[in-house]
């Protein structure tokens, strides 16, 4: 097949990065199209050849700094005080056989909503290359930087594939995850819009939407003042230039005072909702994901950044981070399920890598966790996963895979199976090279099968 098959005709326009077009107020915007600049590349680029899959959209929840798998999914209480701390009375979960950290009791009586992964493995020890590994499947080092999972599925599920709507098709809630350019050879379109803000405080001031210290009022107010000095838009108002700028007038004041906009305004949800996602960043992130998923945007990344890099006081860490995430996570997958959105939305919880096994009881650690590449877990949950299942094995002390390993490769390669996103569709690379979603295995990168247990 050849290249415009499966790409088609690359548009003749001169494109915006998405944070270009979502950050820019109506002037900026205005006067870009005045220069003869257009929609973004994401918005415009006919779409790639996909098939049905049972998922639409995505919800990753990044665990930065790499969560310690013994105190959330994978314990070892039988391990002894020096791996399992004193965290050390897992609790039985709704599926009979599971268990689970003795932190996350709300997540126990989700267990048939998700799946577990506990032979996740990469061997890889360092953040950047870890993160970059778990998230593109790729080693580092190489020719080229790969794109991650979110900018892979927003180039085959983006607007050029029949999403619809002013949301960028990749958001991350709320900071850069850093460590690498998530959007890779493919270009600065497919990098994800950062939200900024807290959907935590009283108003999520989202980046290029929410202006702090702005009223809706006043925006109203200076739209009006705009179009009483807006002579020369008056004069040529049949002008194609004129009616381009008009046109992108309407969709940026859509987003910031119309109906596209208030998928961020988490007043409109209930507050006994709200109170149990918990009135926390994460939590409320979690909940704007699921409100993001509903109106149809492919991907979303909640970016926890929450000190899980535990390297010291590891278990006074984990006492008061992981209730909030058992709040935010069990009732995100309780709401995606009471809403029908579960089977069409995968639910991928994951970090770059797990923690040291053994404690690091002695100064200056004083009870902390360093860096695990061996083995480690993830969770997956929703858009054609079975749920109340576990994928592979750690050894005794979770210090390696036992039984199953899992590369990240296995694991997006199965993400992108449920998205229905062939493993062998070409992705654009800037110097024509034949690069595909999944690699072949005469490659030589670490793969053992996609996750057919869970399918």
């Amino acid at each position: 097949m050849k290249k415009d098959e499966i790409y088609g005709t690359e548009p003749t326009v001169r494109s915006l990065t998405r944070r270009t077009l979502m950050q820019g107020s109506f002037l900026s915007a205005a006067a870009l199209m005045a220069r003869g600049f257009s929609l973004p590349a994401w918005a415009t680029t006919p779409a790639p050849l996909v098939t049905t899959g049972r998922a639409k959209s995505v919800i990753q929840i990044w665990m930065w700094g790499g969560p310690a798998h013994l105190d959330t999914f994978d314990p070892k209480p039988e391990a002894g005080s020096d791996y399992s701390g004193p965290l050390d009375h897992p609790i039985a979960t709704n599926v009979s056989g599971i268990q689970i950290g003795e932190l996350m009791p709300l997540l126990a009586k989700q267990a048939d909503k998700y799946s577990l992964i506990r032979s996740m493995t990469h061997g890889l020890y360092a953040h950047e290359t870890a993160s970059y590994t778990v998230q593109t499947g790729r080693l580092s080092g190489g020719h080229d930087v790969f794109p991650n999972v979110g900018a892979v599925v927003s180039l085959f599920k983006g607007t050029r594939a029949g999403y619809t709507g002013l949301i960028p098709p990749y958001i991350v809630l709320t900071e850069p995850q850093g460590r690498f350019a998530e959007e890779g050879f493919m270009g600065q379109q497919y990098k994800p819009f950062a939200t900024g803000g807290d959907p935590n405080q009283a108003r999520f001031a989202v980046e290029g939407v929410v202006v702090p210290g702005v009223s809706d009022q006043r925006q109203k107010d200076r739209r009006a003042l705009l179009h009483q000095l807006d002579s020369l838009g008056h004069a040529l108002k049949d002008d194609p230039q004129i009616a381009a700028l008009d046109a992108t007038e309407k969709q940026a004041y859509e987003l910031i005072l119309g109906d596209a906009g208030k998928v961020f305004d988490l007043s409109q949800e209930k507050d006994d909702l709200r109170d149990r996602y918990g009135r926390t960043t994460f939590g409320q992130s979690c909940l704007a994901a699921r409100r993001l998923v509903e109106k149809g945007v492919p991907y979303v990344t909640i970016n926890y950044n929450a000190g899980w890099d535990t390297h010291k006081q590891n278990f006074q860490t984990m006492r008061r981070r992981l209730p909030e995430m058992d709040k935010g996570l069990s009732t995100l997958l309780q709401d995606l399920s009471d809403r029908g959105l579960l089977e069409s939305t995968v639910v991928w919880w994951c970090g770059e890598f797990g923690r040291k096994p053994k404690v690091d009881w002695e100064a200056p650690w004083n009870g902390g966790r360093n860096h695990w590449g061996s083995v480690f877990s993830a969770l997956v949950a929703g858009g054609g996963f079975q749920g109340g299942r576990v994928v592979g094995s750690s050894d005794a002390r979770g210090e390696e895979v036992k039984s199953r390993p899992v590369y990240p490769l296995d694991l997006i390669g199965s993400i992108y199976q449920q998205m229905g996103i062939p493993p062998d569709a070409r992705l654009p690379h800037p110097e024509g090279l034949d690069v595909t979603t999944i690699p072949s295995k005469a490659e030589g990168l670490p793969m053992a099968g996609l996750l057919k247990e869970l399918v």
